[in-house]
């Protein structure tokens, strides 16, 4: 837990709105943005302080005590951020995606790459454990990408299970929440009931969330604390194998309809076999430019 001054918590404010940013599109993860920009660990201990203890010291010592057990400041700055850019970023992205999908997967395959650099660096021992643990990650990231997507499904204990399997993505590195709700046929419904304001479902799909968060929190803290490199091994394997969904250039190979959402089944090819403009040099410029991001956080948070 670190003293931060205003500024200082602008700049949380302002990793929380790239992680939002990330969340919204299928395929990349705030949890990869999170590490690279230097808090990923306060993250996860932050979010374990949600205990009994915390009730106990707010019953005892009031709720500024409790604040401080929670680390409640750093929480609110980048909460806020997130929702700041989920709101207001995802129009752009959505946007994006649609009309500029090769630039945006570009941007984020370099940002992505770069990642895979910054993560693996931080393991201290490499070892044949911390190895396979690494081709381990790789394989479960790379074979959840190319799972096809499911049909829609609405029965409340499928979208509490949703809820929070997709929270538990949203804060791994390298695993996209919102591409998993797509898998598991859950991401129009919960679309349709924040459209709808269907207070029912939002509810049980945000129970599902907390639940999720709270309870695969503890286990990452665990790793963290006991087995360091091998989560660390683990972390870069999830980042390295879901490169295969955000490559920019795909061939359609179908186009399946789950209820008003047009779900596209597609494989990658390279560029030069792409049918139609490839945009290859300013994807080149905006890979690089995602790259020399990850350049750009990661010495902001080492000197801080």
């Amino acid at each position: 837990m670190e003293n931060r001054n205003l500024l200082q918590y602008a700049f949380v404010t302002l990793k929380g709105m790239a992680m939002g940013a990330a969340d919204v599109v299928p395929g990349v993860s705030g949890g990869t943005i999170a590490f690279i920009s230097g808090i990923y660990e306060e993250l996860i201990t932050s979010i374990n302080n949600v205990n009994l203890s915390l009730f106990k010291t707010w019953k005892k010592n009031g709720f500024k005590a409790a604040w401080t057990q929670l680390n409640g400041n750093f929480l609110l700055a980048l909460f806020l951020g997130i929702f700041i850019s989920l709101f207001s970023l995802a129009t752009l992205v959505s946007w994006l995606l649609e009309n500029e999908p090769i630039l945006l997967w570009s941007f984020f395959f370099g940002l992505v790459v770069a990642s895979v650099f910054f993560v693996g660096k931080e393991i201290e021992n490499w070892t044949i454990v911390t190895s396979i643990a690494l081709l381990i990650g790789a394989a479960i990231a790379y074979y959840i990408t190319t799972l096809p997507p499911s049909g829609n499904s609405e029965s409340l204990p499928y979208l509490f299970l949703s809820g929070a399997l997709a929270v538990c993505a949203m804060i791994l590195p390298g695993i996209s929440g919102a591409f998993i709700l797509v898998l598991l046929g859950s991401y129009k419904t919960i679309l349709d009931a924040v459209h709808e304001r269907n207070i029912t479902l939002i509810a049980v799909v945000g129970a599902g969330a907390i639940f999720g968060l709270l309870s695969f929190a503890k286990l990452l803290k665990w790793m963290f604390n006991n087995h360091k490199d091998i989560t660390l091994a683990v972390l870069t394997g999830f980042i390295l194998g879901s490169l295969n969904k955000i490559w920019p250039w795909k061939r359609i190979l179908e186009t399946r309809t789950i209820g008003e959402k047009e779900i596209i089944i597609d494989e990658n090819v390279s560029p030069f076999a792409f049918e139609g403009d490839n945009q290859l040099i300013y994807a080149l410029i905006v890979a690089i430019i995602g790259f020399s991001l990850i350049f750009i956080l990661e010495r902001t948070a080492s000197k801080k």
